[in-house]
């Protein structure tokens, strides 16, 4: 699945539902930020059986989501023999879906699966975390840095749906400038999750008098 400027986009409807598969997307979010992993490996940390996760990782290697690495030998305990594990990696890109104006009907209904289980995730996995430090911020002996980088912006802009594109894109160009793809992590480092959503109003719209509604709010606690 080769990468192109401004992303590549999966239209494919098989594609489309080997990603939306909730355990696929539980695999794929381990191996991107734990590194590579086997099969047994991703069975333990969430939950499954081998066969399943080995299911699931064929799935997504399909379609060019994962990759296998290099095999890695290691020695068994009753002896001599070598057991070759297969271990699997996150393939990085910059993956786009279709626009809702241009998905079929089945497109549709993969997509609106895909992106509720994903954002229930998500918003479960925030809520988790800043519960997790506010509760560590509360005793000095166990807060630290950490516990002021959630940051977090409630926004309004007046824009334009080729803006709102270009505003996007810029956040992409933001997040690719902060990547350090085969580099070691900078002292200190940690995975930060980072989650963008904008959408327009559903007030009415009144395009020869457009209200002016930019304003921002932040909090980075």
């Amino acid at each position: 699945m080769p990468e192109k400027p401004g992303g590549t986009e999966i239209s494919e409807l098989a594609a489309l539902k080997a990603l939306a598969q909730p355990r696929r997307q539980q695999i794929l979010q381990h191996l991107t930020l734990h590194g590579p992993a086997t099969s047994a490996i991703l069975a333990r940390a969430l939950g499954l059986n081998t066969g399943a996760t080995s299911y699931h990782l064929r799935e997504l290697a399909r379609y060019g989501f994962v990759a296998d690495t290099e095999p890695q030998e290691r020695e068994q305990e009753q002896g001599p023999s070598v057991r070759r594990e297969r271990w699997w990696r996150a393939v990085p890109g910059d993956r786009r879906f279709p626009p809702p104006s241009r998905r079929t009907p089945e497109q549709r209904l993969v997509m609106d699966e895909l992106n509720r289980t994903a954002y229930a995730a998500d918003l479960a996995l925030f809520e988790r975390l800043q519960r997790e430090s506010a509760e560590a911020a509360r005793n000095p002996a166990e807060a630290d840095e950490w516990a002021d980088a959630f940051a977090y912006s409630r926004g309004a802009l007046s824009l334009t749906p080729p803006e709102v594109r270009a505003f996007f894109e810029e956040y992409i160009a933001l997040m690719n400038r902060y990547r350090r793809p085969g580099a070691e992590p900078a002292p200190g480092a940690r995975t930060v999750h980072t989650r963008l959503l904008a959408f327009p109003d559903p007030g009415p719209r009144t395009p020869a008098s457009p209200a002016r509604t930019d304003h921002t709010e932040t909090d980075a606690s």
